[in-house]
C-alpha cells in the first residue's frame, strides 16, 4: 500500500500508513524507507521527510544504497544540497543513481560549478548524467560549455544521444546562432534513425529559425504529417522574429483550419510577428478576440506585444491610453516598449511622461528607460536633457547591459562586446574593421552619431559607433571567412542605427549576406538592403 501511495504526488497516504505501521510495533525494512522518503519529497514541507530520516538512521539505514539515493533526491527538491551532499558521502556503497541524484541536485539549481566537480569524480557515468549537465548548462545560458559537453558525450561509447539531450543541444543552437552544429545535429539525428517526436521537430524549427535559415525552418515544419499546438507556435514565431507578420498569419489561420487550438505562447508570436510587419488591423482583431474565439485570456505580456505593435505604427496616444485602461498594473516592459514607440518617432514630450511612470515603479528598472530618453534627447540634440537623465542615472547607479555579439566560426562561436579589448586578434580585427568602413563610406556611408548621448565632437562620436559589437563580429568574419560567405551574428540588444546603416553599405560593398539577430528580430543585409525595410 505504501509503495502504490508513494507513486501519488502531493499524497500523505504513505505517512499516514507508515505511522499505523510503527503503531503497531512492525519493522519497516529498507524497501519501507525508500517509499516513505520517496513521499515525502512530494510534500510542502520537508519536517515529514526529515523525521524519516532520522528513523531510517536509527534503525541502521543511514548507509544503505537505495535509502540514501531517495534522501539525496529528497533533499535536493527541498534545495538542501549540503544536506544531500552529506548524506551522499556518508553512504558506504554508491551507484551511478547515487551520483546522478547529487548531480541534478546542484544542476537543477543553477549550481554548475559544484555539478562539474561531482561529475568529474563521477565513476561511471550513463545517458542521465549527461543529460543532467547539458541541460543544466542551457538553464544557466551556458550554451557553449552545453554545446561542449554534448560533444564529449557522443565520444562516450557507452552512452547515445536521448531525445533530451538532442532537444537541449539544439537550444543551445538556437541561442548562439550556431548553425554548423545545429546542421551537424540534424544530420547525426537522421544517420542515426533516430525517432523525429513533436519535441525535436519543435526544436529544430527554432534552431533553423534563430539560426537564420527560416526557410529549413519551413521544410522541417512542412514534412511533419501531424503537427502539434508546438510546432505551429514555433513556426509562427520564427516567422515573427524574421518579419514575416503575413506568412505568420497564415501558419495562424492553418493552424485554426486544422482544428489545433492556439495557446497563450502562439498569441505572442502572431502578435510580435505583426508588430514587426506593421499589421495593425490584424493585430488587432486577434488582441481583442482573443478571449471572445479562443479562451485565452490576455496577461501582460499580450498586451507588451500589442503596445508595441501600436508605438512601432506611430499610434503613440492611443497606446498610452490602453497602457493606462489595462486590468493590470503595466509593468517595465511596457513602459519601455511605448517609449520605443517615441524613440521611433521622435516624440520627447511623451517619453518623458513615460520616464516618470518607469521611476515610480522601481529605480532598478529605470536604466533602459532612461538610455532610451537619453539617445532621444541625444538625436535631438538637446545635450542639457541628456546632461540632466545622465547626472540622474549616475545617482541611481544605474548601468546599461554592455552590447555583445556572437559569431559561429569553423564551429566555434566567438564573442566580441562594444570596444572589445579580450579578444586575442583584436588589434588585427580593429584595422580591418578602420579599412572596411574606410571602404563603406567611399560608397556613401555617413556615420549616423544622433544617439550618441554625449557631447563630443564629430570625429569622436564615429569612433564611439565604430567599435559596436556587431560591427567587430562583422570585421573578424571578414578575415576569416572565404569572399562570399554569409555571415550570422546573434547580437544582445538591439541594432542601432549607425550599425544597421553600416551593415547594408558593407554588404553592397563586399557583395556579403549578413544576417543579424537583434534583441527583437533578424535583420538580413542583402545588397544595401536589409529585410525589415528600416522599419524596426
Amino acid at each position: 500500500m505504501i509503495r502504490a501511495y508513494s507513486k501519488l504526488h502531493n499524497c500523505q497516504e504513505p505517512i499516514i500508513l507508515f505511522g499505523r505501521m510503527l503503531a503497531l510495533g512492525l519493522d519497516p525494512d529498507k524497501y519501507t524507507f525508500t517509499f516513505v522518503i520517496t513521499s515525502c519529497s512530494h510534500q510542502l514541507s520537508l519536517v515529514y521527510g526529515e523525521m524519516v530520516h532520522s528513523m531510517a538512521v536509527k534503525n541502521g539505514f543511514e548507509s544503505d544504497l537505495y535509502v540514501g539515493n531517495v534522501l539525496i533526491s529528497m533533499y535536493s527538491v527541498f534545495v538542501k544540497l549540503e544536506d544531500a551532499h552529506k548524506v551522499f558521502d556518508q553512504m558506504s556503497d554508491r551507484d551511478v543513481s547515487s551520483w546522478t541524484s547529487l548531480l541534478c541536485g546542484y544542476a537543477k539549481h543553477g549550481e554548475m560549478g559544484r555539478a562539474c566537480e561531482i561529475f568529474d569524480k563521477m565513476p561511471l557515468r550513463n545517458n542521465v548524467s549527461w543529460t543532467v549537465m547539458i541541460s543544466g548548462f542551457v538553464g544557466v545560458g551556458r550554451y557553449i560549455e552545453a554545446l561542449s559537453y554534448f560533444s564529449d558525450m557522443l565520444c562516450d561509447d557507452e552512452v547515445q544521444a536521448s531525445e533530451a539531450v538532442l532537444v537541449c543541444a539544439l537550444s543551445a543552437c538556437a541561442h548562439l546562432g550556431a548553425l554548423d552544429q545545429g546542421n551537424w545535429i540534424h544530420g547525426y539525428i537522421g544517420k542515426s534513425r533516430i525517432s523525429v517526436s513533436s519535441n525535436i521537430s519543435t526544436a529544430l524549427i527554432d534552431m533553423y529559425a534563430k539560426c537564420g535559415k527560416i526557410n529549413c525552418a519551413a521544410q522541417v515544419f512542412n514534412g511533419i504529417s501531424r503537427k502539434d499546438i508546438h510546432n505551429f507556435t514555433s513556426m509562427i514565431s520564427g516567422l515573427s522574429i524574421h518579419g514575416r507578420g503575413n506568412d505568420a498569419l497564415c501558419v495562424f489561420y492553418q493552424m485554426l483550419v486544422e482544428n489545433v487550438k492556439p495557446n497563450e505562447i502562439t498569441f505572442l508570436g502572431v502578435l510580435n510577428g505583426c508588430s514587426h510587419s506593421g499589421l495593425v488591423d490584424e493585430g488587432s482583431s486577434i488582441f481583442y478576440n482573443m478571449e471572445s474565439l479562443w479562451g485565452v485570456v490576455p496577461k501582460i505580456e499580450h498586451y507588451g506585444c500589442y503596445i508595441d505593435l501600436l508605438g512601432r505604427a506611430g499610434y503613440l496616444e492611443r497606446a498610452f491610453k490602453i497602457v493606462k485602461s489595462m486590468p493590470m498594473d503595466p509593468d517595465i516592459i511596457i513602459w519601455r516598449s511605448l517609449l520605443n514607440g517615441c524613440r521611433i518617432h521622435r516624440d520627447a514630450n511623451l517619453a518623458e511622461c513615460i520616464v516618470n511612470h518607469i521611476g515610480e515603479l522601481n529605480s532598478r528598472s529605470c536604466d533602459g528607460g532612461e538610455v532610451l530618453l537619453s539617445n532621444l534627447y541625444a538625436s535631438l540634440g538637446r545635450w542639457e536633457g541628456v546632461v540632466e537623465v545622465r547626472k540622474l542615472m549616475g545617482e541611481r547607479r544605474n548601468e546599461s547591459n554592455p552590447g555583445c555579439s556572437w559569431i559561429e566560426v569553423g564551429g566555434v562561436v566567438h564573442e566580441f562586446r562594444v570596444a572589445d579589448t579580450f579578444h586575442p586578434q583584436i588589434a588585427e580585427i580593429r584595422d580591418n574593421l578602420n579599412e572596411i568602413l574606410k571602404k563603406a563610406s567611399l560608397r556613401g556611408y555617413v556615420a549616423k552619431t544622433m544617439q550618441v548621448s554625449f557631447d563630443l565632437s564629430e570625429e569622436e562620436k564615429e569612433q564611439a559607433v565604430a567599435w559596436h559589437s556587431e560591427k567587430l563580429a562583422v570585421a573578424f568574419a571578414m578575415m576569416s571567412t572565404l569572399p562570399g560567405t554569409a555571415i550570422r551574428i546573434v547580437k544582445n540588444l538591439r541594432t542601432c542605427e549607425d550599425c544597421h546603416l553600416a551593415l547594408k553599405a558593407i554588404s553592397k560593398v563586399f557583395g556579403r549576406e549578413i544576417i543579424v539577430r537583434d534583441r527583437s528580430r533578424f535583420h538580413t543585409f542583402k545588397e544595401g538592403d536589409c529585410s525589415c525595410n528600416d522599419y524596426w
